[in-house]
Formats: structure tokens, sequence, C-alpha cells
């Protein structure tokens, strides 16, 4: 009997998303990440962290090579608006990437809070969601938990302004 149950749960359909989860080039924190990495393994998900400190071209060949449900930019220097607006051009300019949810959270300004017009430029430069510094954690786990496994895209105009 107990063969036959470790048979049927080594053919169980593997659930949660394949994420990545990484900093930017001019951002060396790393506990966000840890923080980020074991939240989304905590409700099932693989994760994938490169880290602080990534370089643009790194990141997307990272993600290209992995293939994500999503990828989650972390940032806690307050540069997080200006390399974001960077990095999204680089992973949207990417066919294999161009439509892979991809979020952005933590201190994006170096004056606190964003305001809504930022958010608002993150999303039109092609972000699918932005979680800024004090948002809720619940908010951001309910964006990840929408999303289907292995679908790797939204549907055009799903943005998340938290």
């Amino acid at each position: 009997m107990e063969q036959h149950a470790v048979e049927q749960h080594g053919k169980a359909e593997p659930t949660g998303l394949d994420i990545v989860v990484t900093t930017m080039a001019s951002d060396s924190h790393t506990w966000n990440l840890v923080f980020l990495q074991l939240l989304l393994e905590e409700l099932g998900h693989r994760v994938t962290n490169l880290g602080a400190c990534v370089p643009d071209e790194l990141l997307v060949a990272e993600c290209r090579r992995i293939e994500p449900d999503l990828i989650v930019l972390s940032s806690v220097n307050g540069h997080g608006f200006h390399d974001g607006l960077r990095v999204i051009a680089a992973l949207r300019d990417c066919p294999e990437l161009a439509r892979t949810p991809t979020v952005i959270g933590g201190k994006l300004g170096i004056a606190g809070s964003g305001t809504s017009a930022r958010q608002r430029a993150l999303l039109t430069a092609g972000f699918d969601g932005v979680f800024e510094e004090g948002g809720s954690v619940l908010e951001f786990q309910s964006f990840v938990g929408s999303l289907p496994a292995g679908s790797s895209s939204l549907p055009a105009g799903s943005g998340v302004l938290l």
C-alpha cells in the first residue's frame, strides 16, 4: 500500500509557478530577496533568486534560459523607478520575455512611497504590477495567486497599482 502511494506521489503534476526574484544592477541589498523567496516558496512556487547587483544583460539571459512564469524585481536603494524603466525595456525587447508577467516593488524612489504618476509610468513602460514599500503583502500574494502556472503571459491591460 505504501509503495502505491509513493508511485502516485512521484507522478503528481508540479504545481505553482517558476519565479525569478532579483534586484537590479545598482541595488546590493539581499534581505528583501530572501524574504520574497521564502514567501513565494511557502506559497508553493519554485524560485530562482538571482541575487543582488544583477546586470541587465545577465537578468535577460537568465530569464531567457529559465523561462519563468513571473519575474519579480525588488529595490531597496530608492533607485528602483529609474532602474526599473531601463530593465523592463530590455525584458520587453526580448521576444521570449515580451509577455512574461513582470512586477516591481520595494523602495522605488528616494522620496519615500510612490505617487500614482510614478506607478502609472512603470505600468505604461511594461510592468504588470507595482508594489511599493508600505503596501500590503496580501495584495502581492493575491496578484501572484491569480497567475496560471506555465502560461508565461498575461492578458493585455492587466496591470496592478499598489
